[in-house]
């Protein structure tokens, strides 16, 4: 009997290692469900896609992933259109140089990293749920260990200016509450079916510091000297979305490098400080998410 195809959503998959990850994921005979903001960008990435793994089908839905009423507008969409959701890939993430403050009210990187891709999650929550076994991957980094020791819940709110040399840090922080949101959220999905686990990529040159001028020659410098081979990181992703192996496995933060599993720095690896930052996350969006049922306590949801 010939299996289904599982229907993947993909966010940030018209560049850099998303993009990557969606041909792979093509080439497996996956229904593509992708997020986009730029729709040249995902005309060049639909049309990759195509050369690939012709015939492959893909729906493209638009969105502003530094703007919350967006994310949740996008997700809603999405779950209206599509009753099934195998796969959830939170890939979408954007390293500022400079402090820019959202339509929101928070810094540009928290925004992107962390608040877009909890909502987003929570909305398709219930479809992931009722399409068990189903799969949340969410693209972190060892760039995280830049924010050890750093306080969630003032980083939550923080919009201190930075510099280009100081922005590390602050990216390192929206990464490692990525990894926070991921197990925490494992925790309240045991024994639903759905498999949640994040991830790093490892060092990739596509779309390294977009925003640097010297950003593009870098890039290709580096890419011929085979440094930051970016399929490399999308071969990660593809591994916890599709691979059998990790179909039962939640709760973990896994290497590019043999997807060797990965102990976050603290606080990062402190349920209750994960429990902490979930629930003041839920109350900064209880506008967007009145009708979900996601505050944690102990552990356990209500």
């Amino acid at each position: 009997m010939p299996q289904p195809v599982p229907t993947i959503v993909i966010t940030g998959a018209t560049s850099g290692i998303g993009q990557r990850a969606a041909l792979a994921l093509a080439r497996q005979g996956a229904h593509l469900v992708l997020t986009a903001r730029n729709q040249a960008k995902a005309e060049v990435t639909l049309n990759m896609i195509e050369a690939a793994a012709p015939g492959t089908q893909v729906d493209v839905y638009y969105g502003d992933f530094t703007s919350l009423a967006s994310v949740a507008a996008l997700g809603r969409e999405i779950i209206a259109h599509h009753a099934r959701i195998d796969v959830l890939i939170n890939n979408v993430g954007i390293h500022a140089f400079t402090q820019r403050v959202t339509i929101d009210g928070y810094s540009e990187m928290v925004a992107v990293n962390y608040l877009a891709s909890w909502l987003f999650t929570n909305i398709l929550r219930e479809t992931l749920v009722r399409s068990a076994p189903s799969r949340v991957v969410t693209v972190a980094s060892e760039a995280s260990r830049q924010g050890t020791g750093f306080d969630p819940l003032a980083a939550l709110i923080n919009k201190r200016p930075f510099t280009a040399r100081g922005s590390s840090a602050i990216y390192g922080q929206t990464k490692l509450m990525d990894i926070m949101f991921s197990q925490e959220l494992s925790r309240q999905l045991k024994g639903t079916g759905v498999a949640v686990n994040c991830l790093c990529p490892g060092f990739n040159v596509t779309g390294l510091g977009r925003e640097l001028w010297f950003a593009a020659p870098l890039q290709r410098l580096l890419a011929w000297l085979k440094i930051g081979n970016p399929e490399r990181g999308a071969g990660i992703i593809v591994r916890l979305a599709r691979d059998p192996a990790f179909a039962e496995v939640t709760g973990g933060y896994f290497s590019v490098r043999d997807a060797r599993p990965l102990v976050p720095v603290a606080p990062g690896d402190n349920q209750q400080a994960q429990r902490a930052l979930w629930n003041a996350t839920v109350e900064r969006l209880a506008n967007f998410v009145l009708s979900l049922n996601v505050r944690a306590v102990d552990g356990e949801t209500i």
